[in-house]
């Protein structure tokens, strides 16, 4: 990869001394000494922090100083993730050790790290990365409340904001955590003084009340939001009227992780998750086996066909492994479940004497799993859309181009297609990041259809050096695009 070059240049302008004019305009508005930024030598940067070091990311840490923050926090917030390997080099993305951008205004790109983060479930990796970064900035802290909040720990944000003030201006929260504390006559008084003020209305205020006092409130029905905050989730929840999680956003799935609600509501959260990479294929297994299943339809019929081919997996009967696999992928393609199957049981299936529909779902299973390379040297089959995909899965130029969804715009980028010239530039200019977010939103654009823009992306990522994850999106796009069109 090229190394990024910083050229300075300095002007130097001499003025004569019959070229010096009078100052007739005052130089300054204050006799006050200027404003001065200033931080210890040692300080760390905060918005530095990753979960990733950059031995495991291959990412330089300057992968996004040259690039335009407002710029950067758009891409992130619209990006479109239509496979899993776009979203783990999302993830790793986001979670790489790296400095901010240059013009970073108060942990902004932070801020929107986090809230990527957040949107996708990924509630434990935010809280580690707040672990790092500490919570003593305002807006550092009001992450930390809403991910506390959902996961239920209110008592250590009540604690913390005791004890600092300074940190939050949420009357909301303070009014919560004054009554948390036993003063409910003070947490009444607040309320009532925000409310005069025009500072808590409607529904909220609504909710205070009757969280307060359920005298207070009036008759009506209070109907819930349709995108809650966690105080709001937690408000409801004290009220007496706990929100079902399944129809709110993503982040709320992980309070089903337990079982707590039932194994059916674990198994949606755990697959919502999965979907989003939010959530490992071995955890997700250990939910799916954790007992039989009691009823049968939906999603039962899913749970009990992967358990049937565990089961024949586990007994080594290539025959009962071809029936039960039959069974078992269109249930896991309808749940779009099938790469983390792949992932799962790829490798066991590699070698197996099977017949039937099972040989080319195994075929494309191996393709889908992380060792797609490997795998697909055992292969042995000599049919164009099992050429085609080893072709890909090795990097070669393809020959043949087989009845697959974006197999031509996938063989144009696998035939040494260049990178478009403008991300070049912005490659040669150090703005790496901000490349491989466009890249990830061109493949976005492909996969709707448009197939110059998919070629542009896989060319690019291969550019930059994201060989396997070009390999692996372009295997996912069209294995998973061509299952759907089965359903």
């Amino acid at each position: 990869m090229a190394a990024w070059k910083r050229r300075l240049g300095v002007a130097l302008i001499a003025l004569a001394p019959a070229q010096v004019l009078a100052q007739t305009d005052p130089v300054t508005s204050s006799a006050l000494p200027p404003a001065v930024d200033s931080a210890p030598l040692s300080a760390a940067n905060v918005g530095a922090a990753g979960l990733l070091g950059t031995a495991t990311t291959g990412l330089p840490p300057t992968l996004w100083r040259a690039s335009d923050p407002r710029s950067l926090a758009t891409l992130i917030a619209a990006v479109d993730l239509p496979v899993p390997a776009m979203t783990s080099l999302m993830h790793t993305l986001i979670l790489a050790e790296a400095a901010p951008p240059a013009g970073d205004n108060r942990l902004d790109f932070l801020a929107s790290r986090l809230d990527w983060l957040m949107a996708q479930g990924a509630v434990e990796e935010a809280l580690a990365l707040l672990d790092i970064t500490g919570t003593e900035d305002p807006r550092l802290f009001d992450h930390w409340v809403d991910l506390s909040l959902l996961l239920g720990r209110s008592e250590p944000v009540c604690a913390k904001l005791g004890a600092q003030p300074r940190l939050s201006n949420d009357l909301s929260l303070r009014i919560f955590c004054t009554a948390r504390a036993g003063d409910w006559q003070r947490a009444a008084l607040i309320l009532q003084s925000a409310e005069t003020l025009g500072e808590i209305t409607g529904r909220r205020a609504e909710l205070l009340r009757r969280f307060l006092d359920p005298d207070m409130g009036d008759d009506r029905v209070l109907l819930p939001p349709v995108r809650p905050t966690p105080l709001e989730f937690r408000l409801f929840e004290a009220l007496g009227e706990p929100l079902p999680t399944a129809p709110l956003p993503l982040p709320y799935a992980v309070l089903d992780l337990s079982g707590d609600n039932g194994w059916r509501a674990q198994i949606e959260a755990a697959e919502r998750l999965a979907r989003a990479g939010s959530f490992a294929p071995n955890r997700l297994l250990g939910i799916y086996t954790l007992r039989q299943p009691a009823a049968s339809g939906g999603i039962w019929d899913r749970v009990e066909a992967l358990q049937d081919f565990e089961t024949a997996l586990d007994r080594n009967n290539d025959a009962a492994i071809s029936r039960a696999l039959i069974r078992v992928w269109p249930q896991m393609a309808h749940a779009r479940m099938l790469t983390p199957f792949a992932d799962l049981f790829a490798p066991r299936l590699a070698g197996r004497k099977l017949d039937g529909r099972a040989i080319s779902m195994a075929r494309r299973a191996m393709f889908l799993s992380p060792q797609y390379e490997e795998l697909s040297v055992q292969l042995g089959d000599s049919g164009t859309e099992a050429r085609f995909l080893t072709a890909v899965a090795r990097g070669l130029p393809p020959e043949d181009i087989p009845n697959l969804p974006h197999a031509d715009a996938v063989a144009q980028a696998f035939r040494n297609a260049a990178m478009p010239s403008v991300l070049q530039n912005q490659l040669d200019e150090g703005r790496l990041g901000e490349v491989i977010l466009r890249a990830i939103a061109l493949f976005g654009s492909g996969a709707a259809g448009n197939g110059q823009d998919l070629t542009d992306a896989l060319a690019t990522l291969r550019a930059v050096g994201l060989e396997d994850t070009a390999r692996r999106a372009a295997l996912e796009l069209m294995i998973l695009d061509a299952e759907r069109a089965l359903q």
